[in-house]
């Protein structure tokens, strides 16, 4: 089973256009983060991600909400 993760973009490093990364925010944990095939992403938003990619841009409620969920699961 494959697992996307919500975390918040604190930084974005686009020197390399082609590979657009991002400092991702789980929980206090960051990791680099490519978001190089997501549009209008920024610095605030929340991501899910898999193995270090950005799948797709999410609402902070559902992220919220999904985070409260791995916590109660102990995942996070």
């Amino acid at each position: 089973m494959c697992l996307a993760v919500p975390g918040k973009i604190i930084s974005i490093d686009d020197s390399n256009p082609d590979l657009k990364m991002a400092k991702v925010n789980f929980g206090g944990v960051i990791k680099d983060v490519c978001i190089q095939w997501l549009e209008d992403v920024h610095i605030g938003n929340y991501v899910l991600v898999h193995v270090g990619f950005a799948l797709n841009k999410i609402d902070e409620k559902d992220a919220e909400e999904t985070i409260k969920i791995l916590q109660g699961m102990g995942e996070i």
